[in-house]
């Protein structure tokens, strides 16, 4: 699962340390409402360490029973695709599920990334219209974290805050 951390300020004293806005709260919660509707449990969080991604962790878990302790990673924070890719490739092949919480266009560069070409006809045409703070998209991966690669993955699911 790949998910853009919720809307924030636009400004703080530093990037990193800028905050969700109350919309962005509100959508983080949402999202992890949508989450809690699904059979989408992660295993593990690959979490960036800026203040925005992490606030969109434990807001969205408040929603899930059994949500993983998020890894927070510095790497994460200005990660390009293939970064986080190699991330995922470093996953524990017995993990089922994983969520990677970024920031775009790395979300997005991600997501479209690892599309195969046969996605879900709704899911493939929202994230076709963007993705915005607060939206997730799922993939299905039908081979081992360390083999997974571009056009690795079956787009299955796409969510985007309403409003």
């Amino acid at each position: 699962m790949v998910l853009r951390h919720a809307r924030a300020e636009s400004f703080a004293e530093e990037d990193h340390a800028r905050r969700l806005t109350a919309r962005g709260r509100r959508d983080a919660a949402a999202v992890g409402e949508w989450l809690a509707g699904t059979d989408v449990r992660p295993d593990v969080a690959l979490v960036s360490s800026a203040a925005r991604t992490r606030e969109t962790w434990d807001l969205l878990t408040a929603a899930l029973a059994d949500a993983p302790e998020a890894q927070v990673r510095d790497d994460l924070y200005s990660a390009s695709a293939d970064t986080v890719l190699d991330a995922l490739r470093a996953v524990p092949e017995d993990v089922t599920t994983v969520m990677y919480v970024g920031h775009n266009p790395t979300a997005a560069s991600l997501a479209q990334a690892l599309e195969d070409g046969e996605p879900d006809v709704e899911a493939f045409v929202a994230l076709s219209r963007g993705f915005p703070p607060g939206a997730a998209a799922v993939l299905r991966v039908p081979v081992a974290w360390s083999d997974l690669d571009a056009a690795g993955a079956r787009l299955v699911d796409f969510h985007a805050p309403v409003g």
